[in-house]
């Protein structure tokens, strides 16, 4: 019986590392469709948002079954506990993509007035916090999940950045209004995206070591 519990966690873990890749690919490719001017690929994007649907339902059910059923304690109470609050982070972070996606579609037919410079690095940090989030997962690496945490500060910094110089553009240029807000839009879901990565990291912790860091920032080396 405990072989066979122990079978249904990891095919759950296994589960939840699946999803977390396809949110991954998810942001991925919305940023292409924004740098691309792709429609097509954007509408894609938002499409395959009903699979990211399907398997944040499976996973949830998994782990409610197995809360219910199995009765767990210690560190696979935790797990299980963690599973699915991490479960709906990532959902969370598809919507993202979904919107960062439906701004490129809006976009898609447009010539941009700058290059898309500041967005893209936003994409890349975002991505980057989300892929070693998921690592510090698997690995239930709780140092690696507080480096990742740290690195939400580039997100929030550079997202304020972004908003100043577009706000400006916006004044100087109030053709260009609606096209900025579509920017700020897609810079705030990337800021999001980090967000939701350092819940993840949050929750690693908590299996790892028993703990909630949430509200103690100190205990991480954040300000």
């Amino acid at each position: 019986m405990k072989e066979h519990f122990s079978e249904q966690l990891e095919d759950l873990r296994r589960q939840l590392i699946l999803m977390g890749g396809e949110v991954e690919r998810q942001i991925h490719r919305a940023i292409e469709s924004l740098t691309e001017m792709d429609a097509e690929k954007a509408r894609a994007v938002i499409a395959a948002d009903e699979e990211i649907d399907r398997m944040e339902m499976g996973i949830e059910e998994g782990a409610i079954s197995l809360l219910a059923l199995q009765q767990p304690v210690a560190v696979d109470l935790r797990f299980l506990v963690a599973v699915l609050k991490i479960n709906s982070d990532l959902e969370r972070i598809g919507d993202h993509a979904v919107n960062i996606a439906e701004g490129a579609e809006r976009l898609a037919g447009q010539r941009p007035f700058k290059p898309f410079i500041d967005i893209p690095y936003m994409a890349d940090v975002a991505m980057s916090m989300l892929k070693q989030s998921l690592d510090a997962f698997v690995n239930r690496d709780a140092d690696l999940a507080r480096r990742v945490i740290k690195k939400d500060d580039i997100l929030d910094e550079k997202n304020v950045s972004i908003i100043r110089e577009l706000l400006t553009y916006i004044a100087e240029y109030p053709a260009l209004t609606t096209y900025c807000i579509e920017l700020i839009s897609i810079s705030k879901n990337l800021e999001r995206v980090g967000d939701l990565a350092t819940n993840i990291c949050e929750d690693t912790i908590f299996i790892a070591e028993a703990r909630w860091v949430k509200h103690h920032a100190t205990e991480i080396g954040r300000p």
